[in-house]
């Protein structure tokens, strides 16, 4: 090491202070430069029109058609036809399914839905959500909310100022630290402002507490109740269980529910009364959120029958409980929260975690010694222990569930309210311990434990049941209709509510982790061992591993390096695989195997959707007909004995769910299981591990005191803009830019349902060891893409861009005739495409985001070359009017004045009118010009729709080591396009 090292200091940065608002109306994103605004608002101001949903946006309802629907129905109800669930069902007819069956149709109010008045409502007409005074008194139509006396807009209370609340949400929400890790990053703070006189925010962790704890709203107290065993006791010695005391940690349910309903972030996303919506075009029912279908309908023509409600607003509770563990190591490491939410809030709400699930309480976990674990009256109490929980914690809703009273709501209203118990979000084993059933029952249905798909079964029902325990012996009941008659289900405390009617589906336990997963994944496996043997079924299923290990990588797609063979799986590595199995099985198992998994793919994802019609539901009765009917090959193959399974067996319930509750995915359990994360496992993670449950109450509290605060200082414009930018308002700093940093960019709003456009930055190297340049011209990209046609193919595309209305065939033109490009270029490496898809994963409005890639270099591997779905124009739906292509690179250059984003893409042809009878997808092989040489094309970025994903029909024959999910869509001749990539490609590719 040299005596000497030179201690140059090198050139640094300033902070900069700049700040550019957006602009966009609504929008409060700062930048703090002119390009991260310009590409903040062409990827998040195409604002889309609510479209309508999926199953009918290309209804074209005639003016003529809605001018005679005016007039027939001016001041009448549109026609209605009752649902008959019978048909579906097979019940027959008992006092306990006339809870079940739709109303008939009553005096409604009528309204037209959405754009283009393609759907009408028809409101309840009693349960009306009427806004009322304070005192409840009811408003005339119209009336304004009640003016409140205003709030100053500097009143940060508790905290002294803006700079305050954000670096205590950010220490606490949005980046958790440790209270020394908060105290050192405000020593540093401190050691700036020093020389200015000035001091951080907060003394320390703890004066940073106090104030998030002084927060005056949000404010819900954690309470406790305990619980002990108070039977007959042995004589003598007897368990340690009978002489413990159990806490019940809980939060005031009224007070939380009120909260929700006042919240103003819910305004818009909140309905006030049940309603059926149905398409002008046919009157074909669609459901939708909760209140779109029959159960909520029901409760209000029940409840509608006390004259004092009618005006009300029906408030339906949710409740979820779920067991989780926090950690694997040793001692209490479990823990039981139960969770809340109100059947108002629309689902897409309920699954963007955006406060409409709330956690409530931690119910007692009763353990005791090995010896006595399976003593029958610990296992009685430990039962009983847990509905008396959930009708002590919710015994101060009881009195608003028959007389209503007045609440304010986020849209500024007051209104009366009556509440009910709503569905029960659990997994099967949860549902068993809610239906006070025995396990292998089903808890929807009387079915028989050794039959659970016999027809003509009733729904269960406490009246039923309280029969049955009447005339029945305790074994009696036990063994024949799977019922534990010592028992009694908490709902029997409260007014309206049947616990066997209240059970929501699941998809991701009874589908994605029990059917799917648990039964015929495993029966896959259990079949080749029960038809090759162990040596030659291990090869077949090493060979379905490399196939899943192979596919190409898809954005959203989670990899398989080793295949299915691991140990821990997660709800969503069984999704995953929920894409890509069917293809690697196909060719090493029987068609009937391929086709009972299509069809219940099939199922899953229809029933995921957001918006199910009528249609669907026939969808769906047909899915689950060829389910049942081709599952049989593993039951005459001796792979299993049975199909009186549980889990699914639910499969045959969901039509009857799907009328009561309406979308599933808005009660699934995946949203509280998402939870934990938040109430639970990471308030834990903050803990010191001791006693960690009061830390995490208090953790809880805290995080709910400063969502409040930012839900009210929105509501009053304290948080527009950034801290930044608001310190630079106070000191009258102009911020305004030039028009041309703005890139020519139109703030207005463009309405569409689908765009593409290419990433910000183009690429000059390509990521390598040898660091080889990007091409910078025509030329330069047909020798990298070893394309020699490419500057014809941009003289031809420069002839469709500049001349739209030529009708001749672009390719008959002589190319003497088209435009001539010669200039520089810029080669981007991935293009973002941004499209409605509410059924999938995406942001509360619906829109989901991918990159489409064409990298000659991905992540340091290898080459990375995606495809996509091209729409050509077709007026034809889904997959018949696009085409699939590969994209090989995107370019851009300006010609003319005007700057033309294209992609190279090489073309699929579709094979056959329709999918493939086994999979159900659609095959394609690369189209081939003469001398069968690729077809290349160019085309403009505008006319990709969003990514596709391929898979390789893998046949009878084993995989060869060399192909991997780099170059498996250079190894092949055939594809499937797979419509199990996403619930989106789905509807585009079925």
């Amino acid at each position: 090491m040299p005596d000497t090292i030179p201690r140059t200091q090198v050139h640094r940065r300033d902070f900069s202070v700049l700040q550019l608002p957006c602009g966009h109306a609504g929008c409060k994103r700062f930048f703090k430069t002119g390009a991260g605004r310009t590409k903040h608002i062409l990827s998040a101001h195409p604002v889309i029109s609510s479209p309508p949903p999926e199953q009918d946006m290309d209804i074209d309802v005639p003016d003529v058609l809605l001018q005679q629907l005016e007039d027939r129905y001016n001041g009448q109800d549109f026609p209605f036809s009752p649902d008959n669930e019978e048909h579906d069902l097979g019940y027959s007819h008992d006092h306990c399914a006339d809870a079940l069956r739709s109303s008939p149709p009553p005096d409604v109010d009528t309204e037209f839905f959405g754009p283009g008045n393609h759907l009408f409502r028809n409101y309840h007409a009693q349960l009306n959500g009427r806004p009322c005074d304070i005192h409840g008194s009811f408003l005339d139509d119209n009336a304004l909310p009640p003016t409140h006396e205003p709030r100053s807009p500097n009143d940060w209370t508790p905290f002294r100022n803006r700079t305050e609340f954000e670096t205590a949400d950010f220490f606490y929400t949005q980046n958790p630290t440790p209270a020394r890790k908060i105290d050192a990053h405000l020593a540093l703070w401190a050691s700036t402002l020093l020389k200015h006189g000035d001091a951080p925010p907060f003394a320390d962790h703890q004066d940073l507490y106090a104030t998030i704890d002084a927060i005056p709203l949000g404010e819900v107290k954690w309470e406790c109740f305990s619980c002990s065993y108070t039977g007959e006791k042995p004589e003598g010695s007897h368990p340690p269980w009978m002489d413990s005391t159990f806490d019940v940690w809980y939060r005031d349910p009224h007070q939380v529910v009120r909260n929700m309903l006042a919240n103003p972030d819910f305004a818009h996303e909140m309905d006030f009364r049940p309603y059926r919506e149905y398409s002008t075009s046919g009157e074909e029912r669609h459901y939708r959120d909760f209140m779109s279908a029959d159960w909520a309908w029901d409760q209000a023509d029940i409840i509608s029958k006390d004259p004092d409600t009618i005006g009300a607003t029906f408030v339906p509770v949710i409740l979820g409980s779920d067991k989780t563990t926090v950690s694997v190591g040793t001692g209490n490491n479990e823990y039981y929260p139960l969770y809340l939410s109100i059947g108002n809030v629309h689902n897409n709400v309920r699954r963007a975690h955006r406060n409409a699930v709330v956690v409530i309480g931690f119910l007692a976990m009763p353990k005791t010694t090995k010896e006595h674990a399976s003593d029958p009256h610990f296992r009685k109490f430990r039962r009983q222990l847990f509905h008396a929980s959930l009708s002590k914690i919710l015994e101060r809703l009881r009195p608003g569930m028959t007389k209503p009273e007045v609440a304010k709501f986020g849209d500024g209203h007051f209104r009366r309210i009556i509440y009910g118990l709503g569905p029960y979000i659990a997994d099967y084993e949860e549902q068993v311990l809610l239906a006070c059933i025995v396990r292998r029952w089903c808890p929807r249905c009387m079915s028989p434990n050794y039959d659970l798909d016999a027809a003509g079964a009733l729904p269960r029902c406490q009246a039923y049941t309280e029969e049955l325990v009447s005339v029945g012996t305790y074994l009696e009941l036990w063994d024949e209709f799977g019922v534990v008659a010592d028992l009694v289900p908490f709902t029997n405390d409260f007014p309206r509510a049947d616990i066997c009617q209240l059970i929501a589906p699941d998809i991701l336990h009874q589908l994605i982790k029990g059917t799917f997963k648990d039964h015929l994944v495993d029966w896959v496996h259990k079949y080749r061992l029960q038809t090759h043997g162990a040596r030659d079924a291990q090869r077949i299923l090493d060979d379905i591993d490399h196939r899943i290990a192979s596919v190409a990588p898809f954005a959203g797609l989670r990899r398989f390096p080793q295949g299915r063979g691991f140990k821990q799986w997660t709800g969503d590595d069984s999704k995953a695989l929920m894409k890509v199995y069917i293809a690697a099985i196909e060719g090493h198992v029987p068609v009937e195997i391929v086709r009972t998994f299509r069809a219940f793919l099939e199922f899953c994802y229809i029933v995921r959707k957001n918006t199910i019609t009528e249609g669907t539901l026939e969808k769906l009765q047909d899915a689950t007909s060829r389910f049942h009917h081709y599952r049989k090959i593993f039951l005459e193959t001796d792979t299993v004995s049975t199909f009186s399974l549980p889990r699914q067996h639910s499969v045959s319930h969901y039509l009857q769910l799907i009328r009561l509750f309406g979308a599933p995915n808005g009660l699934c359990s995946s949203i509280t299981e998402s939870k934990h994360i938040k109430a639970v496992k990471n308030p834990w993670r903050r803990s010191s591990k001791y006693n960690a449950l009061g830390q995490m109450l208090v953790t809880n509290q805290r995080l709910d005191k400063l969502a409040a605060a930012r839900v009210d200082f929105t509501s009053r414009g304290m948080l527009d803009g950034t801290c930044l930018s608001a310190a630079l308002d106070a000191l009258y700093f102009d911020m305004s830019v030039p028009e041309d940093d703005i890139d020519g960019v139109d703030p207005g709003p463009t309405v569409l349902q689908a765009h593409t456009r290419l990433a910000r930055t183009a690429r000059k190297y390509i990521p390598s060891p040898l660091c080889t340049k990007r091409a910078r011209t025509v030329l330069a990209l047909a020798e990298e893409l070893d394309i020699p046609r490419l500057p014809e193919m941009v003289r031809r595309f420069l002839f469709q861009q500049t001349r739209p209305d030529d009708p001749r065939d672009v390719s008959e033109i002589p190319i003497a005739g088209c435009p001539r490009y010669e200039g520089k270029i810029l080669v981007f490496n991935s293009a973002c495409s941004r499209f409605y898809a509410p059924s999938d994963i995406s942001g509360i409005g619906g829109m989901r985001i991918e990159h489409i890639r064409a990298c000659p270099m991905w992540r340091n591997e290898a080459p990375c070359y995606d495809c996509a779905f091209v729409n050509i124009g077709s007026e034809d739906v889904g997959i018949r009017g696009l085409e699939v292509a590969r994209i090989r690179a995107f370019f851009s250059f300006i010609y003319g004045g005007k700057t033309y984003p294209c992609a190279v893409v090489r073309w699929f042809n579709i094979i056959g009118d329709s999918p493939d009878e086994d999979t159900g997808m659609w095959m394609v092989r690369p189209a081939c010009g003469t001398n069968n040489a690729p077809l290349y094309n160019i085309i403009h970025v505008d006319s990709i729709y969003r990514a596709a994903h391929l898979i390789p029909v893998y046949g009878r024959h084993f995989l060869r080591h060399d192909i991997n999910l780099h170059n498996s869509y250079d190894s092949f001749r055939t594809f499937y396009v797979n419509k199990y990539a996403d619930h989106h490609a789905f509807e585009l590719a079925s």
